[in-house]
């Protein structure tokens, strides 16, 4: 089926007065003026597109997504919009009643550094909320968690990062974690996927970077998310555990790496800092000199590299905190001694988050070609001088964290993610957080935003030839409702809908099918 559109307004370098393409399958035949387009007479053109003056533009990629946690949240209890202790509780209290007796209530989103008072929910208050149910919720950075007495085992109080009040972090985290989603049965797993893979789609998300990992999801979540055939988003897997190339190669993972993780989270205070917490507390509430939690050494970091260059595959690591970052990058040049710089560099290799960094860090990124895989919502919801970063960190350490901008002059290649369920899937909103930087110094412009949230994403997993409209390249695109182009877009505050988001030529999804 070779398929014409014409009539809009066509983003591609190839030709800036392009208003028309042509769609041979899999593949973008032809894009121009309509003037010159192929006809059905004398073209092959077996079907014409009015696009009635619409936007059409490379589809995006969102490079860091929890498929599961995302559907969960979508379809079930959603915390982010709650302000109190109070809030929280009464949303437990509804959602618990909807659920058998013997079910975990699974909830996700709470943030109480935006809340008046922080006092969080305690487990036995937890316990009443839910009716007598385990109540496992993670807190929106998904490095801790408030959960129910029935969840406080005896081997999670044994465990580091087990608290009384039932705020768990670090392994007592994980553990809990992975009894409240080993409650969720494979049909759930699966609706929870396709409803976060359908929403991506309507947003015009062609694409995904699953991360997942132990601690994060189990390996046949992991691959029921990359199982759900060609009719929704490509899914690719990044496997994030230690030297464990070729498992993640068996798993069908294009990456051993994703949440491989290096450090916790800052919202935690479990991100590994070379500088102290402004506002650690112990559980009595004394101030504590809290510097966050290594989970990896320089050592083991440049094993599992050398093991992924050994193996062929990609590698990477969840880093935050600046001294997580400084520990992978020594590990890096540790693997670059045992193999060589260039082989490194050859991997592209990646690093998640990468939020505390100097310019020695972002110069290392450089020398070992390493991907900097960013979630710009990061800075828009917690930085800036009183968000929750300048509460963790102070004003100075807040607003030089997530340079954006100065990753982005040295050629680092950046790809943009949400974190979903951390932040919204909503590529927009990122490319527009991106360009309001707090701080005006990491602030990029419309098209190096929307570059790093489309092609960034296909370079990431080491495709070359999407992301951009060319003749030839893949037919990979979104229609959007809206006739302005990406920078007039992304000078509003609103977010243009997606009629229709293509991926090879195969609408992943349609709202409004373009006359």
């Amino acid at each position: 089926m070779r398929t014409l559109f014409r009539g809009g307004r066509v983003h591609t370098p190839a030709d800036p007065s392009a208003t028309a393409l042509l769609v041979d399958g899999a593949t973008i035949a032809w894009l121009g003026p309509d003037a010159d387009a192929p006809t059905r007479a004398g073209g092959g053109v077996d079907r014409v597109v009015d696009l009635d003056g619409a936007l059409v533009t490379p589809a995006f990629v969102d490079a860091h997504v929890h498929t599961t946690a995302t559907g969960l949240t979508l379809r079930g209890l959603n915390l982010a919009r709650t302000r109190s202790r109070q809030q929280v509780l009464d949303a437990v209290a509804a959602h618990a009643a909807t659920l058998p007796a013997d079910a975990i209530v699974i909830g996700h989103g709470w943030d109480e550094s935006g809340w008046a008072d922080q006092t969080t929910p305690s487990a036995a208050e937890l316990d009443r909320a839910g009716g007598g149910r385990a109540v496992y919720l993670s807190r929106t950075c998904v490095h801790a968690a408030l959960v129910s007495s029935k969840l406080l085992t005896d081997a999670v109080k044994v465990t580091a990062g087990y608290d009384s009040s039932g705020w768990l972090r670090r392994d007592a985290h994980h553990l809990v974690r992975e009894v409240a989603y080993g409650s969720v049965s494979r049909a759930q797993i699966v609706d929870a996927q396709r409803a976060a893979l359908t929403h991506a789609a309507s947003l015009g998300i062609a694409s995904v970077h699953e991360c997942g990992g132990p601690g994060t999801s189990g390996e046949d979540d992991f691959v029921a998310a990359m199982s759900h055939g060609l009719w929704l988003p490509e899914v690719y897997g990044l496997w994030g555990e230690p030297n464990a190339a070729a498992k993640a190669k068996e798993l069908g993972a294009v990456g051993a790496a994703g949440d491989l993780y290096a450090d916790g989270a800052l919202g935690a205070r479990t991100a590994h800092l070379s500088s102290a917490y402004l506002d650690g507390r112990d559980e009595h509430g004394q101030r504590v000199d809290e510097h966050g939690h290594g989970y990896l050494t320089a050592g083991q970091v440049t094993e599992h590299v050398v093991d992924c260059v050994r193996h062929g595959m990609q590698g990477g690591f969840h880093a935050i905190g600046d001294q997580a970052i400084v520990t992978v990058l020594d590990g890096f040049a540790g693997a670059a001694k045992q193999v060589g710089v260039e082989r490194i560099r050859a991997g592209r290799h990646r690093i998640e988050h990468v939020e505390l960094l100097d310019k020695q860090a972002i110069a290392r990124l450089v020398d070992f070609g390493i991907v900097a895989s960013v979630q710009p919502a990061f800075d828009r919801l917690w930085g800036g001088e009183r968000g929750m970063y300048a509460q963790r960190l102070g004003k100075a350490r807040s607003l030089a964290s997530n340079p954006i901008g100065a990753l982005a002059g040295v050629g680092v290649l950046l790809a943009f993610g949400s974190d979903s369920p951390v932040t919204d899937l909503d590529p927009w909103g990122s490319c527009r957080a991106a360009m309001r930087h707090h701080n005006p110094v990491q602030r990029i412009g419309a098209k190096a935003a929307f570059a790093a949230h489309t092609r960034g994403g296909w370079r990431a997993v080491g495709i070359d030839d999407e992301g951009v409209l060319n003749p030839g390249w893949s037919a990979t695109f979104a229609v959007w409702d809206t006739a302005d182009d990406i920078s007039e877009v992304l000078h509003t505050d609103s977010n243009p809908q997606a009629r229709v988001t293509v991926l090879r030529g195969r609408p992943i999804h349609s709202r409004q099918e373009p006359r």
